[in-house]
């Protein structure tokens, strides 16, 4: 009479642990939470609503903007005569003001990412008297707001002769105290001490260490810092407002502010708006095309550290 209830509690405990183990195997990416899909949805759509509608304006004319839903395409689909204004307004000057936004955008990333790499290295990988004193003073600069800084270095700027030149802009992008920390972080992980002793013994420099060795090492956390400068420069206004009097040094910023400085003077009428709205999206699109081409630099930088081993 009991071997069918130990049977029927075997087979009890066996299914258990089937079950068990089951639940253990599975992986964790398919477990799906639907409070956080739906959050994870609104944010998606939080941040690309107005992509959206910056791309559908783009292909209206005027009177379309402001009679027809501003989330849907009009019946008018005028995106190219609205490229071909915004390239020929005021005699180009537009195709002049992306060209300066590359100019310092790209040099100061550039510019930027190197001097981080440089300090990040120097700090993480060399004892000196005042290196902790030093970095926390990296770490306080990280907290100022770099508004606060713009009078003060417009002053600076006046004494030397350098207000209204390319290197107003350029300069004062070249100071990155998050990205110095940023590379900092990572080079105290991505840079093994015993590689740096085996270069050392093979009579390598410290600069031919750092070209050769340490550069190679820090690429995707130095591609982090260049992302970040790229996208901060890029879209930077207050500065070049306050540097730059001369319209032929403006960057795409000041630009078409000016642009919807007329729109707002003549009241909304003419075809100022929708030479801003193309205009803006037209700004946009480098950085997009900047993000897809180093994403797997960029994620792989931001993923370092993660694990150790």
């Amino acid at each position: 009479m009991t071997t069918p209830v130990t049977t029927s509690a075997s087979a009890s405990a066996a299914g258990s642990a089937t079950r068990a183990t089951s639940t253990a195997s599975t992986p964790p990416g398919r477990r799906r939470s639907p409070l956080l899909t739906l959050g994870m949805l609104a944010f998606l759509v939080y941040f690309l609503l107005p992509l959206f509608w910056l791309l559908v304006a783009a292909t209206k004319t005027t009177g379309d903007l402001f009679s027809s839903f501003g989330l849907w395409f009009a019946d008018d689909f005028a995106l190219a005569g609205n490229i071909g204004d915004v390239f020929a307004a005021e005699d180009g000057v537009y195709g002049r003001w992306l060209l300066n936004t590359a100019l310092y955008a790209v040099v100061s990333a550039g510019g930027a990412a190197l001097l981080c790499a440089l300090g990040g290295y120097g700090f993480a990988k060399f004892g000196f008297r005042g290196n902790k004193a030093l970095f926390g003073l990296v770490l306080g600069a990280i907290m100022v707001p770099s508004t606060a800084l713009a009078i003060p270095t417009y002053l600076i700027f006046a004494q030397i002769g350098l207000v209204n030149t390319p290197w107003a802009i350029i300069l004062p992008s070249l100071v990155n105290p998050f990205g110095l920390y940023l590379m900092r972080v990572y080079a105290e992980d991505a840079v093994p001490d015993s590689l740096l002793e085996a270069a050392r013994i093979d009579g390598a420099g410290e600069l031919r260490i750092f070209w050769q060795v340490v550069m190679r090492l820090l690429a995707p956390g130095f591609v982090t810092v260049l992302l970040f400068t790229l996208v901060a420069t890029w879209n930077n206004y207050f500065l070049p407002l306050i540097m730059l009097s001369n319209p032929s040094l403006y960057p795409v910023t000041v630009g078409l502010a000016n642009w919807a400085g007329q729109a707002t003077v003549a009241g909304g009428s003419g075809d100022v708006i929708p030479l801003v709205v193309t205009g803006s999206l037209l700004s946009i699109i480098p950085l997009v095309v900047a993000f897809l081409l180093l994403q797997r630099y960029w994620q792989s930088g931001l993923a370092a550290g993660g694990v150790k081993q």
